[in-house]
């Protein structure tokens, strides 16, 4: 299966649009040494109004919803210890916090992250943010089923704009592991 690019107005390869990009996700893209060609992953912009999933799909296609993905930052907790990690699973799931992320954190307790703390230690637009750029130490947990998928639509780093993403090329990224049930129905 191809990108599905015929959705959007504009779509150009990752490198080759750096400045749309927030800074952190245009050093990785620059960074990029995974074994799919970062001329792979499609940078397509989209109007900031249709950031969230439902409206997304709801403009440009409900079909598009099947290869969607959403990134979430949690907070992992144990013993005054505070672990922030990135989760991405399809959009038509949700992530289990309580259950397969707390397991995979060691922590007592896991929460989404509060928006000032996911947006400020990624250097992200909250609504965009994107697993490719996120700090080299965190861990960043991936449902097996995007991994699975040809190509993945997720956040760009910013509001305005989304990146399509070879799925294999998530289990690649630093800190990457791939988890079956991450996502639940």
């Amino acid at each position: 299966m191809r990108a599905p690019i015929g959705h959007f107005d504009q779509a150009t390869p990752a490198p080759d649009c750096l400045d749309e990009l927030t800074a952190p996700v245009a050093d990785a893209v620059r960074r990029w040494s995974a074994s799919v060609p970062a001329d792979q992953i499609i940078y397509v912009e989209t109007d900031p109004q249709w950031a969230d999933t439902a409206v997304f799909v709801e403009h440009y296609g409900q079909e598009l919803l099947e290869q969607s993905a959403n990134c979430v930052v949690v907070a992992g907790k144990r013993g005054g210890e505070t672990t922030l990690a990135a989760c991405v699973a399809l959009s038509t799931t949700r992530v289990d916090v309580n259950g397969a992320v707390r397991r995979q954190l060691g922590s007592r307790k896991a929460s989404f992250a509060a928006m000032d703390i996911a947006t400020g230690e990624t250097g992200m637009e909250y609504g965009g943010i994107t697993p490719i750029g996120l700090p080299d130490h965190w861990p960043i947990l991936v449902d097996s089923a995007v991994v699975d998928l040809p190509y993945v639509l997720v956040g760009s780093g910013r509001r305005r704009g989304k990146l399509l993403v070879p799925g294999k090329a998530f289990a690649e990224l630093p800190g990457a592991v791939v988890l079956e049930g991450l996502g639940v129905a």
